[in-house]
């Protein structure tokens, strides 16, 4: 099948080039402790041995950067690092990996009384000087707070265009051309959407596609195949990921899905035209990654989709959350949310906290929410 894609300029991510006329790439992340330098050496290479062009590691703090240096000696390939919430890392890992990722909404989690702009021009000098590219990473669950104010609350998607289109502009300004960007959702429509009016106002752009939180398999390959086919064939997108919940030695399995599903796009095999918007039971959760705090909520969310079996004919969203970063926002917008931290999940109904409850408590406590939502929106009689 020909795909005409978007004529966006090349971007160098070490020996990879994304955009232009190159392939698409495939991506994944670990899911190892970052500080457990053995474990994500191991997880590394076999992403790699997998095929994947790039891997990216999370960081949070001097201690995991420390780390992720002693890694980068062990290891060769394409290395993106995750800023996550504090962008002054940047300078000590920037000169072992062959790109930053940084989200703006993390922005403003550190020297708050700083602007945005000043934060980002240091990351784009700090790129420049170590032979960096950059991802600006706008996330549905962590919008920059300005940007979210201006719009009506049922609007998750003007904020997050509006926030990527800003941070473009200024890196335009200030003559940094070496970046791409990503703007996620874990409901693939909403990704289809942002993602083509994005493209549409910077079809210079390369972009990142992926659908956040998109669960395990094999519903999240489902979602993200989805938004890919009908993203891709339309010329949008450059390089990609398959976000799984998988344990730490089936992460792999996130490059074998993303070169499958560029496969059969390349080969006509996709959907006309998928609407995701079925009035089901849709469960949704996040990749297991580095900051997942208990591996335990692997296991959960398996619980969770086996639990809940009996309410698949009811249009109810359960989010089950593995981490305090993107965990209390990203379950906002879920009817029921789960987010896992390392003694206890906390429980939320939309945007309130029903409670914490430790691993063992939480599923019998989920099913008296998840009735009760059912009692309620069943007709009267």
């Amino acid at each position: 099948m020909n795909i005409e894609r978007n004529p966006t300029r090349s971007v160098r991510i070490g020996n990879v080039q994304i955009g232009g006329d190159a392939p698409i790439a495939v991506q994944s992340m670990t899911a190892t402790r970052t500080q457990d330098i053995a474990a994500t050496v191991a997880q590394i290479r076999s992403l790699i041995d997998a095929g994947a062009d790039i891997v990216r590691i999370a960081i949070d703090s001097q201690r995991d950067a420390e780390a992720l240096i002693d890694v980068t000696k062990e290891v060769t390939g394409n290395l993106s690092v995750d800023l996550q919430e504090n962008y002054r890392l940047a300078e000590i890992i920037a000169p072992h990996v062959a790109k930053l990722r940084y989200n703006p909404g993390h922005l403003y989690h550190h020297e708050r009384e700083k602007p945005w702009q000043d934060k980002v021009c240091y990351l784009a000098g700090i790129a420049a000087d170590n032979d960096c590219a950059i991802r600006i990473g706008v996330n549905c669950g962590s919008v920059d707070p300005d940007k979210k104010n201006k719009y009506d609350p049922n609007d998750s998607l003007s904020p997050m265009l509006e926030s990527a289109l800003d941070h473009c502009q200024l890196l335009d300004h200030i003559g940094f051309s070496r970046y791409c960007v990503s703007l996620k959702d874990s409901d693939p429509q909403n990704v289809i959407d942002v993602n083509r009016r994005f493209a549409e106002a910077r079809p210079d752009v390369p972009l990142h596609l992926g659908v956040t939180e998109a669960g395990m398999p094999p519903d999240g390959v489902i979602k993200t195949r989805i938004a890919f086919e009908q993203l891709i064939s339309r010329g949008i997108g450059d390089t990609v990921r398959v976000s799984l919940t998988v344990p730490n030695d089936r992460k792999p399995e996130e490059i074998a899905a993303g070169r499958q599903i560029l496969s059969d796009i390349a080969a006509g095999r996709v959907r006309s035209v998928v609407d995701y918007g079925l009035k089901t039971l849709n469960i949704i959760s996040c990749p297991s990654c580095s900051r997942v705090e208990n591996e335990a909520f692997i296991d959960l969310a398996e619980q969770v989709r086996d639990m809940t079996e009996y309410a698949q004919d009811y249009d109810i969203t359960i989010a089950v959350m593995g981490c305090r970063v993107n965990g209390p926002g990203e379950t906002d917008d879920a009817d029921l949310g789960l987010w896992c931290g390392p003694g206890h999940v906390n429980l939320k109904r939309g945007p309130e906290s029903v409670g914490a409850f430790s691993y063992d408590e939480i599923l019998p406590r989920l099913r008296e929410e998840l009735n009760q939502l059912i009692a309620a929106r069943m007709p009267a009689v």
